[in-house]
């Protein structure tokens, strides 16, 4: 089908432009580089090894220095361990298995660590991502087969807008106390679905407790285990411990972003070695290293019998492991079968302990940052698919401009949405912010659908406090600065941060320590987050406020909250160039994190090149939220 096709293109232009850029950041770069831009774990420590599956070898590793850099090692990603004494020809491959703060778990293709790991220099470098791009191409290729068959096919061709998706009318479902009316209406609408629901969650409007009754009620209804599945393991982290806290049976596969006690014991790992028969699997693999720590007294360049007896070692450890193998998947299958809900990550729904199970019902949540040929991986392993997030806000990362360009940023979700309007619920009453603050949103994004729950459509920091201001710096002279890739502006950022002040000095008459309002300060250049940084610590007024503060990207605020945020717009030139603001679905997660306060500093002579922008000053003006930036000149 020409469908799959087309996506499977598309997956291989942005397969490219990811390898691309990874061979750009590690090509000729040293450890050190390596290690600034989160690809390289150096120098570490090896803290344990133990017999693994398959006759592969678990290596514990620690990271001793530089703890404190952001890393891209996460649970399943590939990786290999090199020595820096012969970086070319000492290195190893394997697979993390665990990863938490600075230690983390691989099994390394090898049944003993070779000879050079203990002449120190070590070090674990991440490996292009083939995995991911291997499992989303297969999934499009088994799709593409499938779409003929006459019951797998079903699902498939509703999901392509071949057929449409149909409804059990007679459901019937006892009214749940702490859902509001369009609520109860999304978890109807999931229960009553033979094949596909749709919640569409704007900011604030309880997607996530939405979702956890659904799935509740879907339990209830069908008696049936339940997948659940989410782009990132923050999203799954959070539906899986509030689905544990409705007292539902929840597996974690894979290991959590979040390491917390609560959180890790809902994960497999956790749930197998609390298993009765984990015993005698903790006495079989002591048993096999024995026989290994024995194979390794006799070295290699000994002679033949020497060699012989090295090798009769090893196969009575290999045997053994065999065995304990058999027991531990005995254990998985009991721990999954026992499971209501099954929880990972997208890839992770494909994780070897899981590949071959099948689900009555798939849900799909934060399914407006899903790269679309990833959420086939886990479509293929079942009979009804439910949607939820919001194709208004953040859309998937993608590396390639052509592939995003033809297509592949539009994401499953916004084409159903499109195609299947009959399944789609909107949450339309928010639970985070001012009326004032939700109202231009509301009005660009969703039709005008939005109500603000009267527990905040007029809270306020004080009694009449402004809601919203846009603040204009047109005519400051505030201008721009190119900084590589990135653009800062420092007088823009030292403005914004004297209007913190100011505001601050106001907040003292009203709070006190622990009361005082939490702030973001957002800015969508990561140059100028850090300009604002560094700036920050020059502003006495706010020196005792710096535990309330953040300062960070638009990305990384999607799903969070503040009572105040503060967003630096940053451009400023004579072209009314806006670059990458002009991707309003990333001003419309940026404008909808305050629950009391949202101010935006920016220039309007630039920014109002685009209608989004020039309606929004439009929208302020009608507010009374307009404030020239010449106005705080002698504040």
């Amino acid at each position: 089908m020409d469908y799959f096709k087309r996506l499977l293109e598309l997956l291989k232009t942005e397969r490219l432009a990811d390898l691309a850029s990874y061979q750009a950041l590690t090509a000729s770069a040293s450890a050190a580089e390596r290690r600034t831009n989160g690809l390289t774990w150096y120098p570490i420590a090896i803290r344990g090894t133990e017999m693994s599956k398959g006759d592969y070898i678990s290596v514990e590793i620690e990271r001793t220095t530089n703890q404190d850099l952001n890393h891209q090692f996460r649970f399943g990603v590939s990786a290999v361990l090199f020595s820096n004494h012969d970086a070319a020809n000492n290195r190893i491959e394997g697979t993390v298995t665990f990863q938490s703060g600075n230690r983390l778990k691989i099994t390394l293709r090898a049944d003993e660590l070779p000879e050079w790991s203990s002449d120190g220099k070590l070090g674990l470098d991440l490996l292009f991502d083939d995995n991911s791009y291997d499992e989303m191409q297969t999934a499009l290729r088994s799709a593409e087969t499938l779409i003929e068959d006459k019951e797998a096919g079903r699902l498939i061709q509703i999901l392509t807008g071949v057929k449409a998706p149909t409804f059990h009318t007679e459901t019937k479902l006892n009214p749940i106390d702490r859902l509001n009316t369009q609520q109860q209406l999304a978890v109807h609408k999931i229960v009553a679905a033979n094949e596909l629901a749709i919640v569409h969650g704007p900011p604030g409007t309880g997607k996530t407790t939405t979702l956890v009754q659904a799935i509740k009620a879907l339990i209830q209804q069908d008696h049936q285990q339940i997948l659940v599945v989410a782009p990132s393991n923050t999203a799954v982290d959070l539906l899986s411990e509030k689905l544990s806290d409705e007292g539902l049976n929840v597996v974690r596969v894979g290991n959590p972003a979040r390491v917390s006690e609560r959180l890790m014991s809902l994960t497999l790992d956790s749930k197998t070695a609390e298993h009765s028969q984990m015993k005698s699997i903790k006495a079989l693999k002591k048993q096999a290293n024995e026989f290994r720590n024995m194979a390794h007294k006799y070295k290699r360049n000994f002679g033949k019998a020497e060699r012989e007896q090295r090798k009769a070692l090893f196969d009575e450890a290999h045997k053994i492991m065999k065995d304990a193998g058999k027991t531990e998947q005995y254990i998985i299958d009991d721990v999954l079968n026992k499971a209501q809900v099954i929880t990972a990550t997208l890839v992770g729904a494909q994780h070897y302990t899981v590949r071959n199970r099948s689900y009555h019902t798939l849900v799909i949540d934060e399914a407006g940052q899903a790269l679309e040929p990833a959420c086939w991986i886990p479509i293929l392993k079942a009979q009804k698919v439910i949607l939820a997030g919001d194709h208004c806000q953040l859309p998937p990362t993608i590396k390639s401009h052509e592939a995003g360009k033809n297509g592949l940023n539009t994401t499953l979700l916004e084409k159903l949405v499109a195609l299947h309007p009959d399944a789609v619920v909107l949450l339309e009453e928010q639970y985070r912010m001012h009326t004032s603050i939700m109202g231009y949103s509301s009005q660009v994004f969703y039709n005008n659908r939005l109500k603000a729950h009267d527990s905040v459509k007029n809270r306020l920091l004080f009694i009449d406090d402004a809601p919203l201001a846009f603040i204009d710096t047109a005519g400051c002279g505030f201008d721009e600065v190119a900084e590589g890739t990135s653009t800062t502006n420092p007088e823009e950022a030292a403005f914004l941060l004297k209007h913190l002040s100011l505001v601050a000095t106001e907040l003292q008459v009203h709070y006190s320590g622990q009361d005082f309002p939490t702030i973001a300060v957002i800015s969508p250049y990561k140059q100028q987050i850090q300009v604002l940084k560094e700036q920050l610590l020059h502003q006495p007024v706010l020196q005792p406020y710096l535990d309330k503060i953040t300062v960070n990207t638009i990305d990384s605020f999607q799903g969070q909250e503040r009572d105040i945020v503060y967003i630096c717009m940053t451009r400023s030139n004579s072209e009314a160039n806006i670059g990458f603001l002009s991707d309003i679905r990333r001003m419309n997660v940026a404008m909808t994190r305050a629950r009391k306060k949202l101010v935006i500093v920016g220039d309007s002579a630039t920014l109002s090149r685009l209608p989004f922008y020039a309606d929004f000053i439009s929208y302020a003006q009608e507010l009374n939220a307009y404030k020239s930036a010449w106005e705080f000149a002698d504040a």
